[in-house]
């Protein structure tokens, strides 16, 4: 179906397509070219934001704006292929969330699912329907779609988060809905770890149902995640395109701890450099530690623990650790899965 290019255009069609314009016709061999296309053609651009540079804006608005005013005190990297949307993939939002000390970020809802991924800070606390977890950099924390959630900082020191949401992909469902919460912080019912213990060591309480199909365990604490990666590495070799890779699931299905969102964490080691690779889910990654470089396409990100940079889809990329490194990072692929549209693609392709 797909065509290399447009028809050519006539007097006689051009005076057809301004007769139909006005009945809100147009012709479909004038875009199907750009429509269907044989391979895909993201807006989004590779781009990396370095933490060392960010940082400073970021506490700069911590003196600007307070959390209760801003709801959600974030600045949201903003991929510069993408127009001025609020994406930094085609499909996916991200941003750093700052909670200075003695702040609250009240309570709300909506039907956007969000990850948090801790980035600096230890102590401060993520509350969802009644439980508090309190996070520390590496920790992976979700928020479900319409559950209740707020943030505080009891700490004497900043907390900052990296905020991964899906935004566009709720927007082009026109599925958004919000609701502020009747307090600021919502009443802690269950005690801190409640999830973690009942869903978290391969077990399950014998009458529990699924009410939802995002994770019941809502925060996954690096130090755990650390020592996956380590036993892993102890016990095989890397894998050539991804070194020791794992990915983040709902304990009580195996499916993706988010449905919308896919998250990874994986170990490179000291000097270890994989193949060529890509893949139709856009990427978002987070240095966790070490440091290296990233290679796609034609541009050359080097990165250290806390920076945040994008592979947009299907963009060939490899990764080079100059030192042992943990990448975390987080996709649309369990959409593209469901849907049957993910591919990948091993190998160079040149």
């Amino acid at each position: 179906m797909a065509t290399e290019q447009a028809p050519a255009r006539t007097p006689e069609r051009q005076a057809f397509y301004d007769r139909i314009a006005p009945q809100n016709l147009a012709p479909l061999w004038e875009q199907l070219h750009n429509l269907v296309t044989p391979e895909p053609r993201p807006e989004c651009r590779p781009a990396i934001w370095h933490y060392r540079e960010v940082r400073p804006h970021l506490m700069q608005s911590g003196s600007l704006i307070t959390a209760q005013e801003a709801t959600r005190r974030v600045l949201m990297l903003m991929n510069p292929g993408l127009h001025g949307e609020a994406s930094i993939t085609g499909s996916l939002f991200a941003g750093l969330q700052l909670i200075m000390p003695g702040e609250v970020a009240p309570a709300h809802r909506h039907t956007q699912s969000a990850l948090r991924f801790i980035i600096e800070g230890h102590g401060a606390y993520t509350a969802v329907n009644g439980e508090r977890t309190t996070m520390a950099p590496g920790d992976f924390v979700i928020t479900p779609s319409w559950t209740w959630h707020d943030h505080g900082n009891d700490t004497d020191e900043p907390m900052v988060w990296l905020d991964g949401l899906d935004i566009q992909i709720v927007r082009l469902l026109g599925a958004s809905f919000a609701e502020p919460g009747a307090a600021e912080v919502q009443s802690v019912t269950r005690p801190e770890g409640d999830s973690l213990a009942r869903f978290g060591h391969n077990l399950l309480p014998v009458d529990w149902k699924p009410e939802v199909k995002t994770s019941p365990v809502f925060a996954y604490p690096y130090t755990r995640t650390r020592e996956a990666l380590e036993a892993i590495a102890r016990n095989g070799a890397a894998d050539p395109y991804h070194g020791h890779k794992l990915r983040y699931v709902n304990p009580a299905t195996g499916e993706p701890a988010m449905p919308t969102i896919g998250t990874f964490i994986q170990l490179l080691p000291s000097d270890f450099a994989t193949r060529p690779y890509r893949s139709t889910d856009g990427t978002v990654f987070v240095c966790v530690e070490g440091e290296g470089e990233t290679r796609v396409g034609d541009t050359v990100f080097h990165w250290q623990p806390r920076d945040i940079f994008v592979v947009p889809s299907w963009m060939e990329h490899t990764h080079h650790a100059a030192a042992e490194s943990v990448l975390f990072s987080f996709s649309d692929r369990p959409v593209q899965e469901k849907l049957g549209l993910w591919r990948e693609a091993r190998g160079n392709s040149r």
